[in-house]
């Protein structure tokens, strides 16, 4: 990731709008910003929230609340809660997130 041609700024995502994106079940919840090719999220998941497909775009994901549970398509599975991060790389390992409680994250990518 090269993080060039971006300059100082702050970011009220209290005032950013969100987008919705159903899950297999659950709904997240996406405000986005883009900063010259990188993607800045706040993202909350519903409580039974199971994403839909197996990701295998990059991130690096911090959980703000809630727990999020992570499971890899080869079978290890992770539990991240408050003050807890990941980071996997583009097609390395293909990945999904579930919740049983609801997350918030914050994620770039």
């Amino acid at each position: 990731m090269d993080m060039a041609n971006i300059p100082f700024g702050t970011t009220d995502w209290s005032v950013i709008d969100r987008t919705e994106h159903e899950g297999e079940t659950g709904v997240a919840y996406w405000k986005t910003q883009n900063f010259n090719g990188i993607r800045v999220r706040l993202v909350e998941y519903t409580p039974g929230y199971l994403a839909d497909h197996w990701c295998v775009k990059g991130h690096i994901l911090l959980c703000l609340e809630g727990e999020l549970h992570t499971e890899l398509e080869d079978g290890r599975e992770f539990v991240l809660k408050p003050g807890m991060s990941y980071q996997v790389a583009d097609n390395a390992e293909p990945h999904r997130s579930s919740t049983l409680v609801g997350a918030t994250l914050f994620i770039v990518d």
